[in-house]
């Protein structure tokens, strides 16, 4: 039987490794350079990460979990979103993080005028612009008639991977090898490795990330955990969504909505107990199954417990 010898780059454990870690920064670099490279004047020479977490201004607002945030060394800031999912809110989503980053900036002390440019770029495992035919936009504001490029500190580049069908004999550029190494890296063979990798260090070395082997078994159970919970995702999404269609056809409408919410709520509920089960820790827990770590912590007391009962 044939093993997968390297994992999944969509996976956000391997995204991060990859993409968030001072050990691959030149990847990063690299791989903004070739994506950005038509944008940028000047190309990347240095980057430094920043925290990804946008703390919310009072407790009533959200807080924000971004994948990958750095600066360059002219201060620009960029988002890195991994996004798998296909969400209606994704576009609404990506507007708030560059919005929330560049008024950080001001919140820092200082002045208007030394604000400096956001640059969001997400690779989507799914389709955000059904209208649009190519795999890559890019999205600036613009004069409505003039078309003058004034206001330029918001930049958004959205890869939608979907739409990507190159194979490997069709890839010339590094932004269409970077394509495919999301879309493909996963499946990718030795007799196709060389193709693909050519002459790049970089690809190589991101390649080689991928590769299980030089993972710890701490990373593996993260990756496992995160694996599950998009299954699980996708098949509780295909359940919800058939119920939906039978109830649509008996003329259920009414408490639909509440139906949905408990059925997603005990969807959530077992994939918590799964992983704890399999003794995975509470933290990875909570970003595989939404729920808090409060829930989490109560669901742990009473799993082994069948008179118990925990109330979400």
């Amino acid at each position: 039987m044939y093993i997968l010898k390297y994992l999944d780059p969509k996976n956000d454990a391997a995204f991060k490794k990859i993409f968030g870690s001072e050990q691959n920064k030149d990847i990063l670099m690299h791989f903004l350079n070739d994506v950005l490279g038509s944008f940028r004047e000047v190309p990347i020479v240095e980057i430094d990460f920043l925290p990804t977490i946008l703390q919310p201004e009072n407790r009533e607002q959200k807080t924000s979990l971004i994948d990958v945030l750095c600066k360059d060394t002219k201060g620009a800031k960029y988002i890195i979103e991994m996004q798998t999912a296909s969400t209606k809110d994704f576009k609404k989503r990506a507007q708030h993080y560059a919005s929330k980053v560049y008024g950080n900036q001001a919140r820092m002390g200082r002045d208007y005028q030394d604000l400096k440019e956001v640059i969001f770029l997400a690779i989507v495992d799914c389709v955000i612009f059904p209208n649009k035919a190519h795999y890559k936009s890019d999205h600036i504001i613009l004069d409505k008639k003039t078309y003058e490029h004034d206001l330029k500190d918001f930049f958004f580049t959205f890869i939608e991977l979907p739409k990507f069908k190159k194979t490997t004999e069709e890839l010339f550029s590094m932004e269409e090898k970077w394509c495919y190494f999301f879309k493909h890296a996963q499946e990718t063979a030795e007799e196709d490795f060389e193709r693909i990798v050519g002459k790049d260090s970089i690809i190589y070395k991101a390649y080689q990330a991928l590769d299980q082997f030089n993972w710890t078994q701490g990373e593996l159970t993260e990756y496992d955990a995160i694996q599950i919970s998009e299954m699980n995702r996708r098949a509780d999404s295909a359940a919800l969504n058939e119920k939906i269609d039978e109830a649509l056809e008996r003329g259920l409408e009414q408490g639909l909505a509440k139906g949905l919410e408990q059925g997603l709520t005990k969807a959530k509920m077992e994939i918590a107990k799964n992983l704890l089960q399999k003794g995975i820790g509470i933290d990875v827990i909570a970003q595989c199954s939404e729920l808090s770590k409060k829930q989490i912590e109560d669901l742990k007391k009473y799993t082994f417990n069948e008179n118990s009962v925990v109330n979400f």
